[in-house]
């Protein structure tokens, strides 16, 4: 059986919103914060983990996350709102 991936959004300082995939959000949210993983936060840090979806295996989390790369901002904010702040890895 494939652990679970999942496609996440993280805040930016300054208002942004970041797409990737991971095994563990959680750790690479911290990762994020810390400036490690993704260049994209060097110039505005990361502030929150603000959306999480979780996918069978990294091909779907990866086909899903190109799909969200390809929304307006405004669709990422209603992923956002919609979003309970509970996910699998919380458990």
């Amino acid at each position: 059986m494939n652990k679970p991936w999942y496609v996440y959004l993280v805040r930016a300082a300054n208002g942004s919103l970041y797409c990737g995939i991971s095994d563990n959000p959680a750790r690479r949210f911290l990762a994020h914060q810390k400036g490690q993983g993704a260049r994209y936060f060097s110039t505005s840090p990361a502030v929150a983990l603000v959306y999480v979806e979780a996918w069978p295996d990294k091909t779907k989390a990866l086909q899903q996350e190109r799909l969200v790369k390809k929304l307006r901002k405004s669709a990422k904010e209603a992923l956002v709102a919609s979003w309970s702040g509970l996910s699998p890895c919380d458990a």
